[in-house]
């Protein structure tokens, strides 16, 4: 069985095959390509696009093969043909005669045009729902004051992107992506948000459940309560609204009152840093009003941003926190979740999404209603004051995340489904 793989970035590997630095993104898709392609019935090549590039080029790395294409203009600027026609996306097919071709998400363009490059080469085709941007484009402003939606920094009336035209772009795009899956008969999901999305837009479509697997380091690691630095929170991300930092910032309004050394542990760059005329130029309309919640707080000394992490860090950061918090206004099922459950870590997440397709409120943690952050606050004193419901949560999610992320049991199903479709 030939499979190809349509992925938004390259794996490591193939990142150092290219002699670039790896990325910390796509991780799941890691463990994945091993599983499937330590398979001697399988020859997996992963597709992915790269800036810069006027042709395909092709690297072999130690059991998967690799095609690298040049990136699509994702402005929408691409006329009907360029999309249904695309010469580098003709020259991969022709080049690996693909059994299956497998597209991981439906953001970008090249989802589209490798859909359209199947039909008209009558390949197998199927997509992996990461999130669905026509749905997430709904949720974009998360409840920010309207005068923030509209406001423009320098920043973004130089890249035309305030958040209003952020949200914009999320639906532009989503238009790529309903065509997309309007298109396709076979659609791979993980949870009860995606099944009901997809059929919204194409209820002809067959689902076929099959859920993820994780970075090789949350396998191997477990959180003690003993270790970690107590009344301490992370989030993975927080640089654009719909992540829900200023709802957690909301929340620390009210727990520092009763924890006043709480900190919440922030993944990514400082979007709020004003310390420079070259941090004034860059920061976002988003970040300017996160800078003005921290002061009007006085959150100064309980907010953290970490920078960008890689595998090892982002565990070692889980590992280190007392609870780990989404407060996302919308999400499919957020891989930074999983990873904390599997490591043990105390869980709250806002209740949006496939968020209750695996974490249980009041079981395996606890789960508010993602506009209140006063319940956040609420949840967050629970873990900090009752060790036993942190160690129950504990242990309790990690055997559940333990069989959610089983990397043999959801490899049996992957190669399941293919088989699935090419009998169809």
């Amino acid at each position: 069985m030939k499979i190809l793989w349509l992925a938004n970035v390259p794996l490591p590997e193939a990142s150092l095959l290219m002699n670039q630095v790896p990325t910390p993104f796509g991780g799941w898709l890691i463990n994945a390509s091993k599983s499937i392609s330590s398979n001697p019935n399988i020859e997996l090549w992963i597709a992915f696009p790269q800036k810069g590039l006027r042709n395909i080029e092709v690297f072999e790395g130690e059991d998967v093969k690799y095609i690298a294409f040049p990136d699509l203009d994702n402005s929408m600027s691409l006329d009907k043909e360029e999309v249904e026609k695309n010469k580098d996306f003709n020259e991969m097919v022709e080049l690996i005669k693909p059994d299956i071709v497998h597209i991981y998400g439906t953001e970008y363009i090249h989802t589209l045009a490798m859909v359209n490059m199947c039909r008209i080469k009558n390949i197998h085709v199927t997509i992996w729902i990461q999130g669905l941007i026509s749905f997430i484009a709904n949720h974009y402003m998360a409840s920010l004051p309207t005068n923030i939606q509209s406001q423009s920094t320098f920043r973004d009336l130089l890249k035309r992107e305030n958040i209003m035209q952020q949200q914009k772009k999320f639906v532009e795009r989503g238009k790529y992506e309903i065509e997309s899956l309007k298109k396709v008969e076979h659609v791979m999901g993980r949870t009860t948000w995606d099944k009901a999305c997809t059929f919204i837009i194409n209820p002809d479509a067959t689902y076929y459940h099959c859920n993820e697997m994780l970075r090789t380091e949350f396998y191997q690691n477990k959180w003690s309560l003993e270790e970690c630095e107590k009344h301490s929170i992370f989030i993975s991300q927080g640089a654009y609204p719909l992540k829900g930092l200023h709802y957690m910032l909301e929340a620390m309004s009210l727990l520092v009152k009763n924890f006043p050394r709480a900190k919440v542990y922030i993944g990514g760059p400082d979007i709020t840093k004003l310390d420079s005329i070259k941090s004034k130029l860059k920061i976002t309309t988003y970040g300017k009003y996160l800078n003005e919640l921290i002061k009007k707080y006085k959150l100064w000394n309980h907010v953290v941003f970490l920078g960008t992490l890689d595998e090892k860090q982002m565990c070692e950061r889980y590992l280190k926190s007392n609870v780990f918090v989404c407060p996302s206004s919308i999400e499919n099922l957020p891989n930074s979740l999983g990873e904390a459950m599997i490591l043990g870590v105390p869980c709250i997440s806002s209740d949006v999404g496939g968020v209750k397709d695996l974490l249980t409120h009041l079981e395996t943690g606890f789960i508010y209603q993602s506009d209140a952050p006063y319940m956040l606050a609420h949840y967050i004193s629970e873990v900090f004051k009752n060790e036993k419901i942190a160690l129950e949560f504990s242990v309790k999610s990690r055997r559940k995340a333990e069989d959610i992320y089983n990397i043999n049991e959801n490899t049996k199903r992957l190669i399941k489904i293919y088989e699935e479709i090419l009998e169809s």
